[in-house]
């Protein structure tokens, strides 16, 4: 499947400020950047991103930030039955795995453990995950407006409300309960509803990294993936080092 993507940011700066940018489409995991170009009247100083998936990219700001950025990428990660799926033993875990059986800001996964032994029991691997998953889908309600950047996955459990950034905390915290690595993506989905920078978590099974988005927008073969890290702190689309105004931003996807 071939995208199209097209973003346009367009903040204010009343005063210098560093900012890092993270909203290039990362040339790995499936998919082939076949065109793409940042339009920003400022100088980019791009470094890697976490784990050296995709890249941020540094610029000095003041008043107006318009950027534009423009990609088609062509996506060539099949479908898979991660259900299916058997868990990786701990001691095969690649060494880059294993900080994504840990706590983390946003996915405080230790204080899951008992209820993933209590509403999990009796089952493994892709067949439990797949079974929180669906938890998340029937009994989360899906709602602009409803979180904070201070949301955490416990918040979400109690408040049973949350966006994608939610869901995707509780889907990792519950994995990670069952000792089962779990990772935050940030992504450009075909089907994102309402069109705006998506959140998906990704499993490790059966040797490999599985999408997973209980939101039920973004599927593995309609999903461009921006960057990956412990939670929604490590791959912000915009991170400013001081005051800013957002006059307003875009984000469309489209099928070519």
């Amino acid at each position: 499947m071939k995208l199209q993507i097209d973003v346009q940011l367009d903040y204010w700066f009343a005063q210098p400020c560093a900012v890092l940018l993270q909203i290039e489409v990362a040339a790995a995991g499936g998919q082939t950047i076949e065109q793409s170009a940042v339009t920003i009247g400022a100088p980019l100083t791009r470094i890697a991103a976490q784990d050296g998936f995709g890249t941020r990219a540094w610029l000095a700001a003041e008043g107006r930030m318009l950027v534009d950025y423009a990609a088609r990428v062509s996506i060539a990660r099949p479908a898979s039955d991660y259900a299916a799926l058997p868990r990786t033993p701990l001691r095969l875990l690649p060494p880059e795995a294993v900080q994504y059986l840990l706590p983390s800001r946003y996915c405080p996964s230790e204080r899951f453990f008992d209820l993933v032994e209590a509403r999990f029991a009796g089952l493994d691997g892709g067949a439990q995950v797949a079974a929180m998953a669906g938890w998340i889908a029937e009994h989360i309600a899906y709602e602009r407006g409803s979180s904070t950047a201070d949301t955490t996955a416990l918040d979400t459990f109690h408040d049973r409300v949350g966006v994608c950034r939610d869901y995707a905390h509780l889907m990792i915290a519950l994995a990670r309960a069952a000792d089962i690595p779990a990772r935050y993506a940030s992504v450009y989905a075909l089907r994102a509803s309402p069109p705006d920078f998506h959140a998906v978590a990704e499993v490790y099974l059966g040797g490999a990294w599985h999408i997973i988005d209980p939101t039920g927008m973004a599927s593995a073969r309609d999903t461009a993936i921006i960057g990956i890290g412990r939670d929604a702190g490590d791959v912000a689309f915009l991170t400013a080092f001081g005051p800013l105004v957002m006059n307003s931003q875009s984000v469309t996807v489209r099928e070519i």
